[in-house]
């Protein structure tokens, strides 16, 4: 018989599952090994008390979340309030309350301008008369009370001086 030496009957792809199909084995005898000397019961048992943990964690951070989530002020400052069960009935409500503080926003402001416009009025009115006052007294100095007598007769009014002296009369 001629042997061919670089003839393999054996495929790649064959020697690769072989290759597999080995190292499965070896781990198979490694693993009942391990349980024979009861390493693998150990090693489960720590797998699991890690997975309870973590299980504890996750539930008590859930748990946090929900009270953290059902806290009503919390949910007004989120909004979510808004979408919870049975709200939706009261949107016209909501509506009419927003809608309140918004004329109430508006009434506040309009009431100040026309405070600042009613000061500034009054300041500048003040300021008229005082200068009405000045020039009044103004005219008074440069008028001499004989000029005033002649001005009078000649419109036919006599002046003439109170028998009692007035009395002054504050506002």
């Amino acid at each position: 018989m001629y042997r061919d030496h670089e003839f393999d009957p054996i495929t790649p792809e064959e020697q690769a599952r072989r290759e597999e199909e080995a190292e499965f084995a070896r781990r198979v005898r490694r693993e009942v090994r391990r349980m024979e000397r009861g390493e693998a019961d150990e090693e489960i048992r720590a797998d699991e008390e890690r997975e309870a943990a973590e299980r504890a964690e996750t539930e008590a951070r859930e748990a946090r979340e929900r009270r953290r989530r059902s806290s009503t002020f919390w949910q007004l400052f989120s909004g979510s309030i808004l979408v919870r069960k049975g709200v939706s009935k009261y949107y016209p409500y909501l509506l009419t309350i927003a809608g309140m503080f918004f004329l109430s926003i508006v009434v506040m402001f309009w009431s100040l301008h026309l405070d600042m416009r009613y000061t500034r009025l009054s300041r500048e009115v003040q300021m008229l008369r005082e200068r009405s006052i000045r020039l009044q007294e103004q005219r008074y100095q440069r008028t001499t009370h004989s000029a005033i007598v002649e001005r009078l007769r000649e419109r036919g009014i006599e002046l003439y001086d109170p028998a009692v002296p007035g009395e002054i009369i504050e506002n």
